[in-house]
């Protein structure tokens, strides 16, 4: 995947991240993300390329220029990509991120009880397959 696409990987069952995934793509006009499941062979293979396949991640990651964000860096790094007015969110970088993260953990380990899980991971519709890595997300593929 070429550098000048951001990469995000989510939880391919959680309600809550398909939503995110939804909203990025609506909001990104110029289609620059790309998207992969977390659970997901080639998804793996993004969290070996940065160092962080084993690390027994369940957030979402973006991975930018071979550099990958975690838990509220993700989000907010991501906002400011999609432009006003969500980059309005960037200057929340200041906060400490122990506490961001801390948040960030407290709706995650509520997301199924409080969004659902699907039994599958998200199928994209022909019009936006193409922004995802895996040719069928949820399905293992190389």
């Amino acid at each position: 995947m070429a550098d000048d696409h951001p990469i995000i990987l989510f939880d391919g069952v959680c309600n809550l991240c398909e939503g995110f995934v939804q909203f990025v793509i609506r909001n990104d006009p110029d289609a620059r993300f790309r998207f992969a499941p977390l659970q997901s062979d080639v998804g793996r293979q993004q969290l070996a390329r940065v160092d962080l396949d084993g690390h027994g991640l369940d957030s979402v990651v973006l991975i930018e220029n071979d550099h990958a964000h975690v838990k509220s860096d993700a989000v907010i790094r991501t906002a400011v990509h999609l432009g006003m007015p969500y980059r309005l969110l960037g200057p929340t970088r200041v906060l400490p991120r122990r506490l961001r993260d801390f948040a960030y953990d407290v709706v995650a380990d509520r997301r199924y009880g409080w969004f659902g899980q699907k039994d599958s991971c998200l199928m994209p519709t022909d019009d936006i397959k193409s922004r995802f890595l895996a040719g069928a997300p949820g399905k293992d593929s190389n």
